[in-house]
């Protein structure tokens, strides 16, 4: 008898999603919860984006532009690059099922981190590879190591820059050094979906690689620092031969009016990006200064987000966090057990953490 799916399908994981207010309230009957677990905009969309959105919901009975034409424009226009070398995607999700679909035959390799973004993984195994997980470095990418996982069934490699869930990078030097090493027909994927948030000087810039026609996608996403989570909306940018094979695989309209219309909005409004990295920031310096005077270890980021190390009982304590009303994310299904990731969010939401985190560790 057939077999009804491929075995690598019946065996894969699920993502993980970070549980929604909605779920919370409903499980536990908690009305005032401070969001700190999915690695969401404190601040919101830009106004501008807002109301974009309302002025054109009226026309949601029309299909979308399925070329994207007036985004792309102004995304081509902001990294002076063509259109062509964009692909949009429902999220920055769809554009890595995307690039798994056009480029992976069955038994091919996949190269990424552990612990980095599960869909990489989980994807790269529901569509018949070998994945290879190379252990992090102290938090981090370990680049040489990966080049030593390069054979010639290898076709893709994923880095999260700034890693998720650990907020680190890979400098500009190790990426460069990495390249080096990595054969042409190779595709190469930086997702940086935290792009906007990084302070560091030493972050590549991986575009050059792009317009040097090496197989390097880049992919970025409004859901962090635009505040557009709820719209679904990333893309890519790559090479237009790249672009042209994804192009393929695309469904038509993926990319809804209303994300298109509140992302041209949103990229006119500056302002509210630099808001939103001026509150990352201080608010990083703020989590750092008190998880120091708490003794609790953490990695310092570079994303809009902290991983904080609470040894063995890192779920209770979770668990009691969420009893108080503040909601941050186990690190668990990413292999880090003693490990949390608490988003950044507004001043009131910071202290809210730390406040309620030193009650409940003199609890313990």
């Amino acid at each position: 008898m057939k077999r009804l799916i491929p075995e690598y399908l019946e065996n894969a994981t699920l993502y993980p999603p970070g549980r929604p207010l909605e779920e919370v309230t409903r499980m536990h009957g908690i009305t005032e919860l401070t969001k700190l677990n999915a690695n969401e905009n404190c601040l919101g969309p830009s106004p501008l984006a807002i109301q974009a959105v309302r002025e054109s919901a009226g026309d949601i009975h029309l299909y979308p532009d399925n070329s994207a034409f007036y985004l792309k424009r102004k995304l081509a226009d902001k990294w002076n690059i063509s259109a062509e070398q964009i692909l949009l995607g429902n999220g920055s999700n769809e554009l890595v099922q995307f690039i798994l679909m056009t480029f992976l035959l069955p038994g091919e390799e996949v190269i990424t981190a552990k612990p980095t973004f599960l869909l990489y993984g989980i994807m790269g195994h529901v569509l018949g590879g070998r994945v290879k997980e190379v252990p992090l470095n102290n938090f981090a990418y370990d680049l040489e190591r990966m080049t030593d996982e390069l054979t010639e069934k290898t076709k893709l490699i994923f880095i999260s820059n700034p890693n998720n869930p650990t907020g680190t990078i890979v400098t500009g030097d190790e990426f460069e050094r990495f390249m080096g090493h990595v054969p042409q027909d190779v595709v190469v994927v930086t997702d940086e979906a935290y792009g906007e948030y990084v302070t560091s000087t030493d972050f590549p810039d991986t575009r050059d690689y792009v317009q040097k026609g090496r197989n390097v996608i880049v992919l970025r996403t409004f859901s962090k620092a635009y505040g557009l989570a709820g719209l679904r909306l990333g893309y890519a940018i790559a090479p237009v031969r790249i672009i042209r094979y994804m192009e393929k695989i695309r469904e038509p309209f993926n990319a809804n009016s209303l994300a298109q219309k509140a992302a041209l909005a949103a990229l006119d409004d500056a302002a509210h990006v630099t808001k939103t990295r001026e509150n990352n920031i201080s608010g990083l310096a703020y989590l750092a200064a008190e998880l120091q005077r708490l003794q609790v270890s953490y990695v310092p980021s570079q994303a809009n987000f902290i991983l904080i190390d609470l040894g063995p009982r890192a779920e209770e304590v979770n668990g009691m966090l969420l009893q108080e009303g503040v909601m941050v994310r186990s690190m668990s299904g990413y292999g880090l057990q003693e490990c949390l990731r608490v988003t950044i969010g507004l001043p009131e939401e910071n202290r809210k953490f730390i406040d309620t985190l030193e009650r409940v560790l003199q609890r313990e």
